[in-house]
């Protein structure tokens, strides 16, 4: 069980808090972290590329000059691949460079990621200040007072605008709901700060569903007297 440091939306720090082991439960899947960095780059390629092959360029459909005779090399047009002007070898052709992975393999990726920082120390507990309108300044002096080094990653609980805004303009500081952040978000920043209230709905989701299933199950064991009285 993985334990992270605590603090409070005045920067003051509090007693380190326990992560939840459905996300942090130790396990650390390099192949699965590769696999998913690899992929997420290769999404971001819009595939566009293109140049034309002597075929395509416009000109050159008559022989520059006779076969023979001239001492010079036989070409058979100024379109050539090695002609100025003309066309290119193997050129690029617009093409899809999207790729895909199974979900088990993108969630184990993202639980990787995540305990990969909190074994290093790497994850924060936080509870942001309320800001009324965005404001950088607030934030970064909230961020100083946390003593963080390096890139940060603030993972919200849904989508809070101000904060989002007031973040906007910082290079190294990036916001994004808990829950929507990717691998390479994960692993592009040095510290991971996750609000306490998003934290505190991911351990009861799990809850939810455990509570919807009873019912179901309860109804199975009534259901199985009456067939037999049937019988």
């Amino acid at each position: 069980m993985f334990k992270a440091r605590y603090y409070k939306a005045d920067g003051k720090k509090g007693k380190a808090r326990e992560l939840p082991a459905a996300i942090f439960d130790g396990t650390v899947n390099e192949s699965a972290m590769h696999q998913v960095v690899k992929a997420y780059l290769s999404n971001q390629r819009q595939g566009t590329a293109a140049a034309k092959t002597r075929s395509e360029v416009r000109g050159g459909s008559r022989k520059p000059w006779r076969q023979k005779g001239t001492g010079r090399a036989r070409q058979g047009t100024i379109r050539a691949v090695q002609w100025a002007g003309g066309g290119v070898a193997f050129p690029p052709i617009p093409h899809s460079w999207r790729k895909r992975l199974p979900k088990k393999v993108r969630s184990l990726a993202r639980r990787s990621a995540l305990n990969d920082r909190a074994e290093h120390d790497r994850v924060v507990l936080a509870e942001l200040p309320a800001l009324d309108a965005p404001k950088t300044r607030d934030l970064v002096e909230f961020l100083g007072a946390l003593g963080l080094e390096g890139k940060t990653l603030i993972l919200t609980n849904g989508n809070n605008t101000n904060v989002y805004r007031s973040a906007r303009n910082l290079q190294s500081v990036e916001v994004l709901p808990f829950g929507t952040e990717s691998v390479y978000d994960v692993l592009w920043a040095h510290t991971v700060v996750i609000e306490l209230d998003a934290l505190a709905e991911a351990k009861a989701a799990p809850a939810k569903k455990a509570k919807k299933e009873e019912p179901e199950a309860e109804a199975a064991v009534d259901e199985a007297p009456a067939e037999e009285e049937e019988e």
